[in-house]
């Protein structure tokens, strides 16, 4: 039986931050880790060198590693591989390894099996524990990820995936097959996992969760530090803060740390936290009338997961520690609710990294999207959110029952005021109703045919006088790979803590021979020292399945788009050949607008519910 683990925590380890705590588990000897990769999906060639890394380290002594491996039919490189992986050849299917020092023995060949049918993995867990049996117990999940949504995808299974639900009767059907009562740790080596759902599924299954709130990049762990585990007496504790910082010195070595974020969880604290929110949610939801605005107001400061400059592309996830200190400070009539959930997310969250773009960042993200428009219905399903979905419906309830008259508005008069100086170019606007929750400048500039293309977006202020105001430097953003350049969507928010921003730039990416009606949505992240001038991480990634996003890598050779927003909504590639998608050979631009462009711009205003109203001008650049 797997026992529950845990020591006194002291002091701080490098990289990562601690919470001192007694977390009452007891030290034991001997350890099995269980390696569920699901690489039938185009992120297949790093995950075969994730399990390259953990044959590194490889079965000896007391420890014990178990591998189920799926890999895809397709051997196109760079995103799949048909390869050798160590001594067991190329396949695809699935398969089951002892995993040695430097080799895989192989168990079983499974075949072509759905990695996300809860069964396969239960049945994993149960012939693992039964060839190692051992005092205690680690599995990782490996593939794309999307936080409440779940994991996958299975691409031969047609892009399936395993929800929560999924996971939850995987790993409880293999753990009683197995005849042990939980885990010591269950880790998701995949984007955007750490979340209360998430959390909250899994704390009646494990001691321990390891898991990124953002997305992470193609490399994912670094499973040399399951090394630890070579001493027998290694205690959960010091495993996960070993796996946390493995990752972040990786990501330092391969330049992507400033976009990264990974936690460690003690699931035996999530019964305090289950508490604190259902007291939250339940008071926002019995006065979803009166507390939705400045809810709303609290939920657009809060640092957002997996955001797009689409917000329907968007994920929806946002810091839950951010937001319960947000709503404190906006609605001080549930300020003790929402400083237990702090409090109680404190206990939870021992040990994070968290790169420079993401400073602040408590752990664990939980759901919540701008707008009904953009919330999923299928949430209503998971079980864990209980509460928390029942918030979110009278939030979005209370936002359509918003009357007209106290929707935003602008006073009647002198329209936007456009002012010009040295710095670029500032708009300001007094509202007649109140209620903003938030405000942005967006900008652009017709086309030859008259048409309007949106080029970027910042963030705006409210003051409490009512004024709505915000600044545009006046930069254009452009890419170029060295032929040929491309105006790029620039979405800014400002971060005072931090000398860095981050972009996402949303893109079509066409494969070497493909056409563009057959273009694949991808995003570029780029993070930027705005006080270097540098670019210090850039990655594409894409959806996979139900929203399942992950690293991409793209053909060196293929062609990527930039996409700009027309007056519709919808997103359209201005005129240009395409720029190659070779990363390392793409270079950024941020140039001021030349004297004499014909600029538009706007400024924007939305209540909680994002019901919207601007003002807009087309001004010349002096």
């Amino acid at each position: 039986m797997a026992l529950s683990l845990g020591l006194l925590l002291t002091g701080c380890e490098t990289g990562g931050e601690e919470v001192p705590e007694e977390t009452g588990a007891a030290a034991g000897e001997g350890w099995t880790v269980m390696l569920y990769s699901m690489a039938d999906t185009d992120l297949e060639a790093a995950l075969l060198g994730d399990v390259g890394e953990l044959a590194g380290v490889g079965s000896q002594g007391e420890l014990k590693i178990e591998a189920l491996v799926d890999r895809a039919a397709s051997d196109e490189e760079p995103s799949y591989s048909g390869a050798d992986l160590l001594d067991a050849g190329a396949w695809s299917g699935a398969r089951t390894f002892s995993v040695q020092p430097d080799s895989l023995e192989l168990r079983e060949d499974l075949g072509d099996v759905d990695t996300a049918d809860p069964q396969v993995l239960a049945d994993f867990i149960a012939a693992s524990v039964e060839a190692s049996p051992s005092e205690h117990y680690a599995l990782v999940l490996s593939d794309h990820g999307a936080g409440w949504p779940g994991v996958g995808a299975d691409e031969s299974a047609g892009q399936s995936t395993m929800d929560l639900a999924g996971l939850q009767t995987g790993i409880s059907d293999g753990l009683a097959a197995a005849g042990l009562d939980r885990l010591d740790l269950v880790g998701f080596d995949a984007c955007l996992m750490a979340t209360y759902e998430t959390a909250a599924t899994m704390a009646p299954l494990a001691d321990r969760m390891i898991a990124s709130e953002e997305l992470e990049p193609g490399h994912g762990w670094d499973y040399a530090a399951f090394g630890v585990l070579t001493d027998p007496a290694t205690d959960v504790d010091t495993l996960g803060r070993a796996v946390v910082d493995g990752f972040n010195a990786q990501a330092t070595a391969e330049d992507t740390v400033d976009q990264t974020t990974l936690s460690l969880m003690d699931l035996t604290q999530l019964p305090a936290l289950d508490e604190a929110m259902t007291a939250l949610a339940g008071v926002l939801t019995d006065r979803a009338a009166d507390l939705s605005p400045a809810v709303g107001r609290a939920r657009s400061t809060t640092l957002a997961f997996g955001a797009d400059p689409d917000p329907s592309r968007s994920t929806g996830q946002v810091d839950l520690g951010q937001l319960a200190g947000e709503i404190s400070v906006a609605a001080l009539d549930v300020a003790d609710e929402a400083d237990a959930v702090t409090r109680a997310l404190g206990d939870v969250v021992t040990y994070q990294v968290d790169g420079k773009a993401y400073l602040g960042a408590t752990g664990m993200s939980v759901y919540f999207p701008a707008e009904a428009e953009y919330y999923a219905p299928a949430y209503a399903d998971v079980v864990a959110a209980g509460a928390w979905s029942a918030f979110l419906d009278a939030y979005y309830g209370a936002g359509q029952a918003v009357p007209e008259g106290d929707q935003p508005a602008f006073e009647t008069g002198d329209g936007l005021s456009v002012a010009f100086d040295a710095d670029g170019l500032t708009v300001s606007a007094p509202l007649a109703a109140t209620g903003a929750a938030s405000a942005r400048v967006v900008y652009g500039q017709r086309q030859d045919d008259g048409s309007l293309l949106i080029t970027g977006d910042e963030e705006g202020t409210v003051g409490e006088d009512g004024t709505v105001s915000g600044f545009y430097d006046l930069t254009g953003f452009t890419i170029t790979d060295g032929q040929d350049t491309m105006d790029a969507y620039l979405s800014l928010d400002s971060d005072e803590d931090s000398p860095l921003f981050t972009v996402t730039v949303p893109l079509d990416y066409v494969a070497p021979g493909g056409s563009r009606d057959a273009a694949e949505r991808i995003r570029l992240s780029i993070t930027i020292d705005q006080d270097a001038g540098e670019v210090t991480s850039e990655a594409y990634y894409a959806e996979s399945g139900d929203g399942l996003l992950a690293e991409f890598t793209p053909d060196p050779e293929g062609l990527v788009f930039t996409l700009l927003q027309a007056e519709d909504g919808s997103w359209v590639s201005p005129e240009g050949p395409g720029l190659f998608a070779d990363l390392p050979g793409l270079q950024y631009g941020f140039d001021r607008l030349p004297s004499g462009t014909a600029l538009y711009v706007a400024l924007l205003v939305a209540d909680f519910a994002g019901n919207e109203t601007a003002l807009d001008a087309e001004v010349t650049v002096p």
